[in-house]
């Protein structure tokens, strides 16, 4: 990811980035996403991990959600560049800080399960 000054992990919702390898740019709509329907990487399908969890969910920008059941799921560490930092509040800094903590949780209990 390009680098920025305090970008921190969990970015505000109407951010809009680029994804590594990616040519077009998502705009940030959710967080903590669990897959419940296909997925792709890559342009490839391939099977849902059994509590697998994005950190983000996202629709196309600047077209938004053309289709409801439709939503890209990425993580932090796929983007490649942050076009646009979406609105923020100190309510808003405060669930980035409560979601890097939770997510941090999440992952060493997954690891923990995995090993």
């Amino acid at each position: 990811m390009e680098k920025e000054e305090n970008v921190e992990r969990f970015l505000p919702i109407g951010s809009v980035v680029l994804l590594k390898g990616a040519k077009k740019e998502l705009m940030i709509t959710c967080y903590c996403i669990s897959p419940t329907g296909e997925i792709y990487e890559n342009g490839t399908k391939k099977d849902a991990e059994k509590g697998q969890l994005f950190e983000y969910g996202a629709c196309m920008y600047p077209e938004g959600i053309i289709r409801s059941e439709i939503v890209y799921g990425f993580n932090h560490d796929q983007i490649e560049k942050v076009c646009h930092v979406g609105y923020k509040t100190e309510l808003s800094d405060k669930l980035s800080k409560m979601l890097d903590e939770t997510i941090k949780i999440y992952n060493e209990k997954t690891s923990e399960t995995n090993a």
